[in-house]
């Protein structure tokens, strides 16, 4: 890398930063408002006059699940073009744990699909209606649970991530430290699902602010700071080697 370098490193650091947002945006939509208009929890019927009363922004949570995995594949080849010159080995990482979750967002998004399709009658017509919203339950409870597996890899792939902003030289060494405990948050909320479900709800409090700390900060410092203003790459220096 040499100092005419700086300028597009910066522009791609901002434009990853300008896609963590959007995904962000989805993920909010997706698991604040859209469960919140639909799901109750252990009551299908409720469940299902829900969905009925609030198809549009069922479907709406549909799509969004959809435009949130590209958003993110986005970001990881992104973040592997930031990031390759520090070590293209967890650059290669990164991508992989992130497409390795795509596959199974689009199947639990066509279950949530069935499930309408449950909820409208518009398949089983020989099932009596409580077996309908019951079988529809089933469905986003299946989602649940692999979302929690999910979770693991949600933890996996900022560990490549957090070992790249640390040694990047560009970015500060703390926000790739906070990103490694972000993933161990996610690691052991996921461990605790797992093994000791009745302390899921505590651990989940606990790691709330880590995960936040992790991937917020380094959002914000992608989107508005990019690269360290002071930033000299290497290759400038008399006598030191390019990356």
């Amino acid at each position: 890398m040499t100092a005419l370098d700086v300028n597009p490193l910066r522009r791609t650091a901002r434009f990853a930063g300008f896609l963590y947002l959007l995904w962000t945006l989805t993920a909010m939509y997706g698991l604040i408002y859209v469960q919140s208009k639909t799901i109750v929890k252990g009551d299908a019927a409720a469940t299902a006059n829900n969905i009925l009363n609030n198809e549009f922004i069922f479907r709406t949570g549909i799509l969004n699940g959809v435009v949130s995995s590209v958003l993110w594949v986005l970001i990881a080849l992104t973040l592997y073009r930031l990031f390759r010159h520090v070590n293209e080995w967890h650059a290669k990482c990164l991508i992989a744990l992130v497409i390795v979750q795509v596959p199974v967002v689009f199947f639990t998004e066509a279950m949530s699909l069935t499930a309408l399709m449950l909820v409208k009658g518009e398949i089983l017509h020989t099932f009596p209606l409580n077996e309908k919203q019951d079988l529809a339950l089933f469905l986003f409870r299946m989602n649940d649970h692999a979302t929690i597996a999910l979770e693991m890899f949600w933890g996996l792939w900022l560990i490549p991530f957090g070992i790249l902003v640390y040694k990047s030289g560009f970015i500060p060494k703390i926000l790739g430290v906070f990103l490694l405990l972000n993933a161990m948050a996610y690691v052991i909320h996921f461990l605790t699902h797992i093994l000791l479900p009745d302390y899921a709800d505590i651990v989940f409090k606990i790691a709330t602010p880590i995960w936040t700390l992790g991937e917020i900060s380094i959002m914000l410092w992608l989107l508005i700071k990019g690269i360290k203003s002071n930033y000299f790459p290497q290759s400038t220096i008399p006598g030191v080697a390019a990356t």
